[in-house]
């Protein structure tokens, strides 16, 4: 048995996903944590206070606990916003492992201000500090420009925790080329292990009784946008692609737009949804698409399922873990080439892979799909089989506590092949 600390500091497991802040982090850390416990690991999560509501500790499934760290004001705040409260955050970290009987083995670090507050701990216990990034600074600087909202210092943060961590865990093989060509990263403390999806949330159902459910228009192509609303994920571009497929091919296709900070789809709680509604309207498409605000994770599944295909393409996406649940429910992926949807997705197999911003060719992968019904389905068939060979999350946490059980006996990650990690990929098909 490890005692695990896992450290997340704006990325609880108990949010809903779907708000700007709240998404694939929060499944990832929320899954590792439960999955990592059913194998016999004592968890610790370590994430912000953000409700006076919430008390220092809780329980959260047998096995796991949830430590709130008073760090900045008790409320929601943007992620933007956290790093100058990083040092309180680290010094909570500080007093609660050191007057806890229970020693920690192995601290889990989950974004760059995550593993800011980690290291000095890590450090000062002698425990082995592994990282998941999610998303590295200097790609989204690429991608965003200006909008990128934090500052230039986190480049030199995530320069430090590269060569100061005991491993980085790289969730696919760009990740593992941008950890080495744009910070330096030693390939032998790197191992590669990609996010997943739980097999009792997402799995394959009958097309009709799911579109029922919904009251959706049982003889229409439905295209599915599923995630945060924010820019970068390139809801405008499915939108725009999803015009060009009614008027320039004549497919009856609606979208469905499922995402934003509250249940409902209110412009004034999720600001992007009025610009996306925008875009609609001037596409003359605003009556075929359907945005639903939020919905819960035991809600996903339908709409996975009465959908014709996923749709997915943001301008960059660190491995992006809708795509293999979608894939999961049987449904082919149409998918930005970046990232990690270029890894999951296998072009023209599983489904499609395009450039961002690229409506027109969306546009026409879409159009296949809708005028070929066999391939669609073989599509999803093959989906479906590859999501369970490679993306569970039990298979996500044995190949982290792999990587973990190495540390522990004082074991860097394994040399890497040229490309990326050939042993977990092996371990993986295997």
């Amino acid at each position: 048995m490890r005692r695990v600390a896992i450290v997340s500091e704006h990325a609880s497991p108990i949010a809903l996903a779907g708000s700007v802040d709240s998404g694939g982090q929060n499944v990832y850390v929320a899954q590792v944590a439960r999955q990592l416990a059913a194998q016999g690991d004592k968890v610790d999560v370590f994430t912000r206070l953000d409700s006076p509501h919430l008390p220092l500790e809780m329980d959260w499934g047998e096995g796991v606990r949830i430590v709130h760290v008073p760090a900045g004001p008790a409320r929601y705040l943007p992620k933007e916003d956290l790093l100058p409260y990083m040092g309180e955050f680290g010094a909570f970290m500080q007093r609660y492992f050191g007057t806890h009987s229970e020693s920690y083995e192995l601290v889990h670090a989950n974004f760059f201000m995550s593993a800011m507050a980690a290291l000095p701990v890590a450090r000062r216990f002698g425990i082995p500090l592994a990282v998941t990034f999610h998303a590295l600074g200097r790609v989204r600087r690429l991608h965003q420009a200006e909008a990128d909202r934090f500052p230039d210092c986190r480049f030199d943060i995530e320069d430090e925790i590269v060569q100061e961590a005991d491993c980085i865990i790289a969730e696919c093989p760009q990740d593992r080329r941008d950890l080495i060509d744009l910070y330096g990263a030693d390939p032998r403390r790197i191992r590669m292990v990609p996010c997943g999806f739980d097999p009792q949330e997402m799995w394959p159902m009958e097309r009709s009784p799911a579109r029922a459910s919904l009251g959706w228009d049982k003889d229409a192509f439905y295209i599915l946008q599923l995630g945060r609303m924010v820019p970068r994920k390139g809801v405008d571009n499915v939108i725009r692609g999803m015009a060009r497929l009614r008027k320039k091919y004549g497919v009856d296709a609606r979208l469905c737009v499922v995402g934003g900070n509250t249940a409902q789809p209110l412009d004034a709680a999720t600001p992007e949804l009025a610009r996306l509604k925008a875009v609609a309207r001037q596409e003359g498409v605003l009556d075929f698409v359907e945005f639903t605000g939020r919905r819960g994770r035991g809600q996903l599944r339908r709409y996975y399922c009465a959908s014709d295909v996923f749709v997915t393409t943001p301008w960059y996406e660190p491995f992006g873990i809708t795509p293999v649940e979608a894939m999961a429910c049987g449904r082919p992926v149409v998918g930005s080439d970046t990232g990690g949807i270029r890894y999951t997705v296998v072009d023209g197999e599983t489904g499609f892979l395009v450039p961002p911003k690229d409506p027109d060719a969306l546009a026409a992968r879409l159009a296949r799909l809708a005028r070929d019904q066999r391939l669609s389905a073989n599509m999803g068939l093959a989906g479906a089989r590859r999501a369970d060979r490679l993306f569970t999350w039990e298979r996500v946490a044995a190949e982290l506590a792999r990587v973990f059980d190495g540390l522990r006996q004082g074991n860097a990650a394994p040399v890497s092949a040229p490309g990326w990690d050939a042993d977990a990929e092996a371990r993986l098909m295997a």
